[in-house]
């Protein structure tokens, strides 16, 4: 399978669906020194009017109607554009995984996997420290647990056939 180019995967916002343009634009101006300062105001004017509308139950409902209808659409686009950021994190990863050559192609779209499958492999990897850590030579020994355990067991035999161990 031969890679696409990469001219063929960009895209123009206007080829972007409507809901991820407005996601994106959403995010970036909800995320902005600008939003905090307008949100802040609002809530200042509000409290400033309590008094003259006698800190009636209409004025707490007008703040608490108004807070929970845009918390509740905020979940949403915050959880699209987390979804999004994350999907271009892991593709950014797999990429230097397979650019690396004694990088373990087993952890390429782990976050695929089920628990119990993220447990055998952080069990691995664990299992993998710990022998690094037994050769002396740190992580960077080592590429995968087939050779860490070779590398363990030849050490482990020299020193024994020296009388160390």
């Amino acid at each position: 399978m031969t890679q696409p180019e990469v001219t063929q995967i960009q895209r123009s916002p206007q080829q972007l669906s409507w809901f991820e343009r407005f996601a994106t634009g959403c995010t970036k101006v909800a995320g902005s020194s600008g939003a905090f300062a307008t949100a802040s105001l609002l809530v200042l004017v509000w409290a400033l009017t309590g008094p003259y509308f006698h800190f009636s139950e209409l004025w707490q409902i007008v703040i608490n109607t108004l807070t929970t209808i845009i918390t509740f659409l905020m979940v949403f686009v915050i959880q699209h554009s987390q979804n999004k950021d994350s999907a271009a994190i892991h593709l950014k990863l797999n990429e230097l995984l397979a650019a690396h050559e004694h990088a373990s192609n087993r952890v390429v779209a782990v976050e695929d996997l089920s628990q119990e499958e993220l447990d055998v492999l952080r069990n691995y990897y664990s299992r993998l420290a710990d022998l690094a850590a037994k050769a002396g030579g740190g992580l960077k020994g080592t590429h995968s647990l087939d050779d860490a355990e070779k590398l363990h067991a030849r050490k482990h035999s020299r020193a024994k056939q020296e009388g160390v161990v």
